[in-house]
């Protein structure tokens, strides 16, 4: 059976929110790092679809601007967080930093959310930018560790 890395983690010893490296891998000299941005405590809480819908979008659009080599962010299916999918190395501290930003200038600061007509997403309906911001805030004032297992606030 194969080895899937986010199976292995122990979810009740986390401390969430946080940023972990969850992973590398190596072809032909490419490096890609897989994150792990845990928004809320696994099997304690779950963001609503509609809120990590909007979440999705602001911050798949708007990392970008401060992680280069994005490839991919995508939400977590037990609806605790993201995993974000880059290209090179980057820093845990250097993701939360840019995670940070996003959420207080494009999350809780926007009125406007990218792609939400029925040309642009698969399921338009199902997006709420206050949830998005509300859980965004929940964030920000817990504070974002670098570490999963321990709280280092940057």
């Amino acid at each position: 059976m194969a080895r899937v890395e986010s199976f292995e983690l122990d979810h009740n010893t986390v401390k969430a929110p946080y940023v972990r490296l969850a992973g590398t891998e190596t072809n032909e000299g490419a490096l890609i790092q897989k994150y792990d941005l845990r928004f809320l405590q696994p099997n304690q809480d779950a963001l609503p679809t509609s809120a990590i819908h909007t979440l999705e979008h602001l911050l798949a659009v708007n990392l970008r601007d401060y992680v280069k080599g994005i490839i991919d962010l995508s939400p977590m299916g037990c609806r605790t967080g993201f995993y974000l999918i880059v290209w090179g190395e980057h820093s845990p501290e250097e993701i939360r930093d840019a995670l940070k930003e996003v959420l207080e200038k494009h999350v809780v600061g926007t009125d406007f959310v990218p792609a939400v007509s029925a040309k642009e997403c698969g399921n338009y309906r199902d997006h709420s930018l206050f949830s998005a911001q509300e859980y965004a805030k929940q964030v920000l004032e817990a504070g974002i560790s670098s570490d999963p297992f321990k709280r280092l606030l940057g």
